[in-house]
């Protein structure tokens, strides 16, 4: 009698810990281990690679200085007394709204000073408001940083690589090893500067004897946030390792066009593929001067590192390099002409951003369109840009041709 108590007594003890543990896996262990397929999250992809549309045009939006804070809480600056009360980041993300619907572009480039991160709390939470409007509209799009981004919670390392793993994004914290130089075990890529160096190839429009061709190239740099040097405290600039692994990105570029074997026809054009460049802080030749064929207002110095970098005769010694879009000045939105290179700004854009009051908030937009063959597009035939105000009517202004093909032969 003892003994089938016993065995009973057991068999319910052994039962109580089987269930216990099954308990304890089931509330603690297995919400450790296991994946929640419901929660996981894989990166938007754009349509790879860029490229011109059939009607042989590829459009850029370029947004320069947003300076997003905490969205609605967060006041406007430099506004009139009329506007102030209602004003905040959300008026910056209506004109992107805005600015997609009118213009439809085929690309986004920001240009730094996407955040202001002493505004701003938690940097991911911003970014996702930056960048929402264009990830929502599917576009893809890209961004360096400014000197203001990493002063919230996020390093420029960190920035750079978050941004990169967003929806629709083709940034890039360090640029791509099969574009740096020549490198093998024997010769390993270099160590470029800054996080957020690398270039975009565009390619020809569907069904054209160069869809499978790069026609334009767009190079985007880090040019830092601060610096001291020799005791005296100033803007970053782009530094020498750049510069080297951008010679070497065109050099490749060019070998790599002129190794293809070409139509006959696309001979007509360029034998190299012209390039546009994207960074944020402004060369100290802009504010030396002379600055040639000026569109567009010149409102305030060029507030630019006292370290005269060789950015500008790299430019021209590269030869490919037709335009150069910063930002960082808000209240300056010319296009200037320094040794046959344009150097654009894109005007404050974001309206916790200082600015003027009573002079609208804009925006720059950049198309280039291709040269018809007798039977099919070919490569780049002209580059034309624009600004758009962010008033009741989207006006537009100050429309110019930068570079066209047949004047710069």
């Amino acid at each position: 009698m003892q003994s089938s108590k016993t065995w009973i007594y057991s068999l319910i003890y052994i039962t109580l810990i089987t269930a216990l543990t099954h308990l304890l896996y089931t509330l603690l262990i297995s919400n450790i281990f296991s994946v929640n397929y419901q929660l996981t999250k894989f990166k938007k992809l754009s349509d790879l690679p860029l490229r011109f549309k059939s009607d042989g045009i590829f459009k850029i939006l370029q947004v320069a200085d947003m300076h997003y804070g905490n969205g609605m809480t967060t006041r406007c600056r430099d506004v009139l007394e009329t506007e102030f009360k209602y004003c905040s980041d959300l008026n910056s993300t209506r004109f992107l709204e805005r600015m997609i619907q009118a213009e439809r572009p085929d690309f986004v480039a920001f240009t730094g000073d996407n955040i202001f991160g002493t505004s701003t709390t938690d940097a991911a939470e911003s970014l996702f408001e930056v960048f929402g409007p264009v990830i929502k509209s599917r576009i893809p799009w890209a961004a360096v940083l400014g000197n203001h981004d990493q002063e919230s919670t996020m390093t420029r390392q960190e920035l750079m690589s978050f941004i990169s793993l967003m929806d629709y994004s083709l940034s890039q914290t360090q640029p791509s090893a099969a574009h740096s130089s020549d490198h093998s075990e024997d010769n390993p890529t270099p160590h470029v500067n800054g996080f957020g160096n690398y270039d975009l190839r565009v390619w020809g429009a569907p069904g054209s004897q160069l869809a499978n061709s790069s026609v334009l190239n767009l190079y985007f740099l880090d040019s830092g946030d601060r610096a001291i040097v020799d005791g005296i405290r100033t803007y970053g600039w782009i530094k020498e390792s750049q510069l080297n692994w951008l010679q070497n990105v065109s050099r490749h570029s060019k070998g790599k066009n002129h190794a293809n074997d070409q139509p006959a026809e696309s001979n007509l054009f360029s034998t190299y593929p012209p390039a546009l460049a994207f960074f944020h802080i402004p060369i100290p030749e802009i504010r030396e001067g002379p600055i040639k064929e000026m569109v567009g207002q010149y409102q305030e110095y060029a507030a630019c590192s006292i370290v005269k970098s060789d950015v500008l005769q790299t430019f021209v010694s590269m030869g490919d390099v037709k335009a150069v879009f910063i930002g960082h000045d808000h209240t300056n939105d010319f296009c200037g002409n320094l040794d046959g290179i344009w150097f654009c700004y894109g005007g404050g854009f974001g309206y916790h951003g200082y600015g003027k009051a009573g002079w609208s908030r804009r925006a720059r937009v950049i198309q280039v369109e291709l040269g018809k063959g007798e039977n099919s597009w070919m490569g780049v035939e002209t580059i034309k840009t624009w600004k758009r105000l962010d008033d009741e009517m989207l006006n537009k202004i100050d429309e110019q041709v930068l570079w066209d093909r047949q004047t710069s032969r």
